[in-house]
Protein backbone atom coordinates (compact mmCIF):
# COMPACT_ATOMS: atom_id res chain seq x y z
CA UNK A 1 0.00 0.00 0.00
CA UNK A 2 3.16 2.44 0.07
CA UNK A 3 2.89 2.35 -3.36
CA UNK A 4 -0.62 3.61 -3.13
CA UNK A 5 0.01 6.14 -1.26
CA UNK A 6 3.40 7.62 -3.20
CA UNK A 7 0.94 7.61 -6.22
CA UNK A 8 -1.64 9.71 -4.17
CA UNK A 9 1.07 12.36 -3.73
CA UNK A 10 2.70 12.49 -6.68
CA UNK A 11 -1.15 12.80 -8.28
CA UNK A 12 -1.69 15.90 -6.53
CA UNK A 13 1.39 17.45 -7.46
CA UNK A 14 1.15 16.98 -11.30
CA UNK A 15 -2.69 17.78 -10.89
CA UNK A 16 -3.77 20.38 -13.11
CA UNK A 17 -3.83 24.25 -11.60
CA UNK A 18 -6.82 25.89 -11.40
CA UNK A 19 -5.39 28.64 -13.58
CA UNK A 20 -6.76 26.86 -16.85
CA UNK A 21 -9.85 24.82 -15.42
CA UNK A 22 -8.46 21.20 -16.28
CA UNK A 23 -7.41 18.21 -14.74
CA UNK A 24 -8.32 17.57 -11.06
CA UNK A 25 -6.61 14.70 -8.79
CA UNK A 26 -7.09 11.49 -8.66
CA UNK A 27 -9.83 9.93 -6.51
CA UNK A 28 -8.51 6.76 -4.33
CA UNK A 29 -10.68 4.59 -6.36
CA UNK A 30 -9.17 5.57 -9.58
CA UNK A 31 -5.19 5.64 -8.19
CA UNK A 32 -6.00 2.07 -6.87
CA UNK A 33 -7.76 0.86 -10.16
CA UNK A 34 -4.34 2.01 -11.75
CA UNK A 35 -2.06 0.43 -9.61
CA UNK A 36 -1.64 -2.61 -10.84
CA UNK A 37 1.56 -4.35 -12.53
CA UNK A 38 1.51 -6.84 -14.95
CA UNK A 39 4.62 -9.12 -15.15
CA UNK A 40 5.82 -11.17 -18.43
CA UNK A 41 5.73 -14.37 -16.06
CA UNK A 42 2.08 -13.03 -14.95
CA UNK A 43 3.25 -11.78 -11.38
CA UNK A 44 0.09 -9.09 -10.55
CA UNK A 45 -2.40 -10.70 -12.41
CA UNK A 46 -5.30 -10.89 -10.41
CA UNK A 47 -8.54 -13.51 -9.78
CA UNK A 48 -10.71 -14.02 -12.77
CA UNK A 49 -10.87 -16.14 -16.01
CA UNK A 50 -12.46 -16.34 -18.97
CA UNK A 51 -13.00 -17.64 -22.76
CA UNK A 52 -13.02 -16.39 -25.93
CA UNK A 53 -16.47 -18.16 -25.79
CA UNK A 54 -17.58 -15.93 -23.31
CA UNK A 55 -16.30 -12.78 -24.94
CA UNK A 56 -18.48 -12.65 -27.76
CA UNK A 57 -21.13 -10.84 -26.74
CA UNK A 58 -18.97 -8.35 -25.22
CA UNK A 59 -16.13 -8.12 -27.95
CA UNK A 60 -19.23 -7.03 -30.24
CA UNK A 61 -20.75 -4.86 -27.92
CA UNK A 62 -17.58 -3.07 -26.92
CA UNK A 63 -15.02 -3.21 -29.26
CA UNK A 64 -16.27 -4.08 -33.00
CA UNK A 65 -17.34 -0.82 -33.50
CA UNK A 66 -13.41 0.07 -34.02
CA UNK A 67 -11.52 -3.09 -34.19
CA UNK A 68 -14.24 -4.78 -36.30
CA UNK A 69 -16.36 -7.75 -36.33
CA UNK A 70 -13.25 -10.39 -36.66
CA UNK A 71 -10.50 -8.34 -34.86
CA UNK A 72 -9.40 -7.56 -38.86
CA UNK A 73 -9.65 -3.22 -38.08
CA UNK A 74 -12.47 -0.77 -38.58
CA UNK A 75 -11.71 2.90 -37.11
CA UNK A 76 -8.61 1.37 -35.30
CA UNK A 77 -5.74 -0.95 -36.00
CA UNK A 78 -6.18 -4.72 -36.56
CA UNK A 79 -6.18 -7.03 -33.23
CA UNK A 80 -5.82 -10.39 -35.49
CA UNK A 81 -3.81 -11.37 -38.67
CA UNK A 82 -0.13 -10.33 -39.60
CA UNK A 83 1.79 -13.64 -39.02
CA UNK A 84 5.14 -13.96 -40.82
CA UNK A 85 4.57 -10.06 -42.14
CA UNK A 86 6.98 -8.97 -40.10
CA UNK A 87 10.12 -9.42 -42.17
CA UNK A 88 8.16 -8.19 -45.14
CA UNK A 89 8.21 -4.36 -46.42
CA UNK A 90 4.28 -4.06 -45.30
CA UNK A 91 4.54 -5.24 -41.42
CA UNK A 92 1.40 -6.18 -39.94
CA UNK A 93 1.69 -5.76 -36.01
CA UNK A 94 -0.91 -7.64 -34.39
CA UNK A 95 -1.39 -9.33 -31.24
CA UNK A 96 -0.94 -12.77 -32.92
CA UNK A 97 2.13 -11.50 -34.97
CA UNK A 98 3.87 -9.15 -32.76
CA UNK A 99 3.41 -8.96 -29.04
CA UNK A 100 5.82 -10.72 -27.03
CA UNK A 101 3.68 -11.66 -23.96
CA UNK A 102 0.04 -12.77 -23.24
CA UNK A 103 -0.06 -10.61 -19.96
CA UNK A 104 0.50 -8.00 -22.13
CA UNK A 105 -2.77 -7.68 -23.63
CA UNK A 106 -4.40 -8.82 -20.29
CA UNK A 107 -2.92 -5.41 -18.67
CA UNK A 108 -3.62 -3.79 -22.03
CA UNK A 109 -7.07 -4.48 -22.08
CA UNK A 110 -7.32 -3.62 -18.55
CA UNK A 111 -5.67 -0.29 -18.53
CA UNK A 112 -6.78 1.18 -21.59
CA UNK A 113 -10.14 -0.79 -22.90
CA UNK A 114 -12.41 0.52 -24.32
CA UNK A 115 -11.47 3.54 -25.71
CA UNK A 116 -14.29 5.63 -24.57
CA UNK A 117 -14.43 3.98 -21.16
CA UNK A 118 -11.16 2.85 -19.89
CA UNK A 119 -10.82 1.04 -17.04
CA UNK A 120 -14.76 -0.21 -16.93
CA UNK A 121 -14.40 -4.14 -17.92
CA UNK A 122 -14.45 -6.72 -15.07
CA UNK A 123 -11.34 -8.85 -14.18
CA UNK A 124 -13.30 -11.89 -15.79
CA UNK A 125 -14.34 -9.79 -19.13
CA UNK A 126 -10.40 -8.79 -19.14
CA UNK A 127 -9.50 -12.97 -19.09
CA UNK A 128 -12.75 -13.57 -21.41
CA UNK A 129 -11.30 -10.44 -24.49
CA UNK A 130 -7.57 -11.47 -23.69
CA UNK A 131 -9.06 -14.89 -24.99
CA UNK A 132 -10.67 -14.04 -27.88
CA UNK A 133 -7.69 -12.26 -29.38
CA UNK A 134 -5.36 -15.06 -28.82
CA UNK A 135 -8.45 -17.26 -30.02
CA UNK A 136 -8.62 -14.91 -33.02
CA UNK A 137 -5.14 -15.32 -34.00
CA UNK A 138 -5.29 -19.15 -33.59
CA UNK A 139 -2.67 -19.41 -30.48
CA UNK A 140 -5.15 -20.69 -28.24
CA UNK A 141 -9.02 -22.60 -28.92
CA UNK A 142 -12.52 -21.09 -27.99
CA UNK A 143 -12.71 -22.77 -25.00
CA UNK A 144 -9.27 -22.68 -23.51
CA UNK A 145 -9.43 -21.25 -19.71
CA UNK A 146 -7.47 -18.14 -19.50
CA UNK A 147 -6.67 -17.14 -15.84
CA UNK A 148 -3.59 -15.93 -13.93
CA UNK A 149 -1.94 -19.53 -13.99
CA UNK A 150 -2.29 -20.50 -17.60
CA UNK A 151 -2.18 -16.85 -19.41
CA UNK A 152 1.84 -16.81 -18.93
CA UNK A 153 2.36 -20.26 -20.04
CA UNK A 154 0.62 -19.18 -23.48
CA UNK A 155 3.68 -18.64 -26.02
CA UNK A 156 3.10 -16.18 -28.35
CA UNK A 157 4.27 -16.63 -31.68
CA UNK A 158 6.71 -13.76 -31.61
CA UNK A 159 8.00 -14.91 -27.88
CA UNK A 160 11.86 -14.77 -29.18
CA UNK A 161 11.52 -11.51 -31.79
CA UNK A 162 12.69 -9.27 -29.36
CA UNK A 163 16.40 -8.77 -27.83
CA UNK A 164 17.05 -8.18 -24.51
CA UNK A 165 17.79 -5.17 -23.01
CA UNK A 166 21.72 -5.52 -21.57
CA UNK A 167 21.70 -2.62 -19.81
CA UNK A 168 23.15 -3.80 -15.81
CA UNK A 169 20.11 -1.36 -14.32
CA UNK A 170 17.29 -3.07 -15.94
CA UNK A 171 15.28 -5.90 -13.65
CA UNK A 172 15.45 -8.83 -15.26
CA UNK A 173 11.93 -10.02 -14.79
CA UNK A 174 10.91 -11.94 -18.61
CA UNK A 175 10.40 -15.82 -17.98
CA UNK A 176 13.64 -15.99 -20.44
CA UNK A 177 15.79 -14.87 -17.49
Amino acid sequence: MRSLAILLAMAALFTQSPRYGVGRTPTSDEIRQWDISVAPDGTGLPPGSGTAAAAKEIYTNRCAKCHGSEGQGRDSVPLAGGQGTLASPKPLKTVGSYWPYATTIWDYINRAMPFDRPGTLTHDQVYSLTAYLLFRNGIISETTVVDAASLPKIQMPNRRGFVPDPRPDVTRGSPEH
